[in-house]
């Protein structure tokens, strides 16, 4: 996922913010990005939420323990299950796999099945970890993510690391997000711990992206809420 192009757009939001440290002028939107009154980045759409081929499943049937087991879907988005055979369940998500498993089960193997299915390891569902964390890479989006989880998963902020700026890109439909958060004031509590989707980057302190900002404008030391941007067309 490629950010460069609206790069320079962000940094004209920055220069907003800058200025604003000391006016208390509201933020104002530029023909490069919309400043929106909120604290929170949009939800995904509900297909980033789904399995993938490839994708690890634990499935559980509550009272059956030679059911419960780890299964794999294969390249083609089908699992194999015991009673019921090779089933489609790449574009589902777990709550439906869940339903379905439990549906084939009831048809004469096991009377009220109780399923529960947990994604525990993927490969469809990830988020991109960079800048100045110990370990920046690709990571698994597995169960609920949220901002601080995820960067820990990276080995946590460098000794060099800007924590006060820490950037969140989202795709959502068509529109591209950016959401700025001090990573200090979430730690404190002083802001909620953002969640974090699969198919986000985060960017924190020195980076390419993080310098491509910086050579415009610095942005103010510290931020009493999260800014939130949709990048323009």
């Amino acid at each position: 996922m490629k950010f460069w192009p609206t790069l320079g757009a962000l940094a004209c939001c920055s220069m907003l913010l800058s200025a604003c440290a000391s006016d208390p002028a509201p933020l104002q939107s530029t023909q490069f990005v919309s400043v929106l009154e909120s604290s929170e980045l949009p939800q995904p759409l509900e297909t980033t939420g789904v399995l993938g081929p490839l994708d690890k499943l634990r499935v559980d049937v509550f009272g059956v323990e030679e059911l419960t087991r780890e299964v794999q879907i294969d390249a083609s988005g089908r699992m194999s299950y015991p009673f019921i055979g090779s089933i489609e369940v790449a574009g589902q998500a777990p709550a439906e796999v869940e339903q379905l498993i439990a549906s084939r089960l009831s048809a004469g193997y096991v009377r009220n099945p109780q399923v529960s299915v947990n994604l525990v390891d993927t490969v469809s569902q990830t988020i991109a970890i960079e800048g100045e964390v110990e370990s920046p890479g690709i990571y698994a989006a597995a169960g609920r993510m949220t901002l601080l989880r995820a960067l820990a998963l990276a080995g946590g902020p460098t000794e060099f690391a800007l924590r006060e700026q820490v950037v969140v890109f989202r795709d959502v439909g068509d529109d591209r997000y950016a959401a700025i958060y001090d990573l200090q004031a979430v730690r404190r509590g002083a802001l909620n711990d953002p969640q974090i989707f699969a198919n986000d980057t985060i960017v924190l302190g020195d980076s390419p992206r993080r310098r491509a900002i910086d050579r415009l404008v610095t942005i103010a030391p510290a931020l009493a809420s999260p800014l939130v941007i949709l990048f323009t067309r």
